[in-house]
């Protein structure tokens, strides 16, 4: 953990989570404009991986939650990051949830929220991005739909984000496995999905055609589905060839916290709990798709080596979002460092095992 955040750390944990993470941001913005490199006297050395027809400077991204209207995109860039996602973004401006709706469990590394895709609505989100002066990785835009949007009117919802954010965005992910937006997750059910799916394939070849440009669209999916349902799943995203897909959500389950109090609290679980979980998630769905579709590995990673295992599992690319929150800066060059080692290691040995 590099020093300033290791000062840091203490007084923002005496904090509620949402206030903190809203205070973070904020310092986040105002070093970067002061001094441009943020918490990190360099970045991660490069790491150049090409995935989805994309180059990003390294693999290790930020998962969508942490920056939801674009605000903060340049200063989270300069954390060293090889890829930033936004959102989640809906249609129209919404409150999300009531609070509290964000609670740490710091003896296991993890986090309870329950959100609900508050933001400002893509067109803001839009405006934001327009503005960044800079863009030292890949950008990614995550799409939901409206909390009062019926489910057999959420394509709507989703094509309406797409088109606003296609010419802007470097990869569209697709979010269909948040717990937080009720029955948000039965748009992951077999016949919704290829409906929403299909309908959002048909409409990212019109954007490339009109734009000049095809930008990958990738779908993120729960850490809950049942082995039929990852069966399921991987059929449809394999039939309608999407360009990748992301393992995993947060979980509405409570492995290894079951027996504290915050347990009881509604959401989706992050941290050091899910890892098995997601990883075995990602595993199951790199058995079962082509490997012209990549994953990207994300839930539970706070050292190198679980990145290290999420490649192992099958990902292309790793995502963190509560490890920031733990760890500090300081992971990302960690986990930077863990692939290459593993990517450079010979084929047989120096290889971790599967966890």
């Amino acid at each position: 953990m590099r020093p300033a955040y290791a000062l840091a750390r203490p007084l923002l944990f005496r904090l509620d989570a949402e206030t903190a993470h809203g205070l973070t941001l904020r310092a986040l913005d105002t070093l970067h404009a002061i001094s441009g490199r943020l918490l990190l006297p360099r970045p991660p050395k490069p790491f150049p991986t090409r995935v989805f027809g994309l180059t990003f400077p390294n693999p290790v991204g930020l998962a969508a939650g942490l920056d939801k209207n674009a605000l903060h995109a340049e200063a989270l860039f300069a954390l060293g990051f090889g890829f930033v996602e936004v959102g989640t973004v809906t249609p129209r401006p919404q409150a999300g949830n009531p609070k509290p709706r964000m609670f740490r469990i710091a003896e296991h590394s993890a986090i309870i929220n329950r959100l609900g895709f508050n933001n400002d609505g893509v067109d803001a989100l839009a405006h934001n991005v327009e503005r960044m002066r800079t863009r030292r990785g890949v950008l990614g835009i995550n799409i939901g739909k409206n909390k009062d949007t019926p489910n057999e009117l959420a394509e709507a919802d989703y094509l309406h984000c797409l088109e606003r954010v296609y010419p802007l965005a470097d990869y569209v992910t697709v979010n269909i496995s948040s717990p937080n937006t009720a029955g948000l997750r039965e748009l992951q059910e077999e016949q919704a999905l290829r409906r929403l799916v299909g309908a959002l394939r048909e409409a990212q070849e019109r954007l490339g055609a009109r734009h000049g440009k095809r930008v990958p669209m990738l779908v993120k999916i729960a850490p809950d589905l049942s082995d039929s349902d990852i069966e399921a799943a991987a059929r449809v995203l394999s039939d309608l060839q999407v360009d990748g897909v992301i393992a995993t959500n947060t979980t509405i389950g409570r492995p290894d916290v079951e027996h504290l109090p915050v347990a009881d609290e509604a959401g989706g679980l992050s941290g050091r709990p899910v890892m098995a979980q997601a990883t075995t998630v990602l595993r199951m769905m790199r058995t079962r798709l082509p490997e012209t579709i990549p994953l990207i590995g994300v839930g539970g990673i706070l050292s190198g080596a679980d990145a290290v295992t999420k490649m192992a599992a099958g990902a292309s690319l790793v995502q963190c979002y509560s490890g920031l929150v733990y760890r500090g800066p300081a992971l990302i060059d960690e986990c930077v460092e863990a692939m290459r080692r593993r990517k450079e290691a010979p084929s047989r040995g120096n290889v971790p095992p599967e966890q």
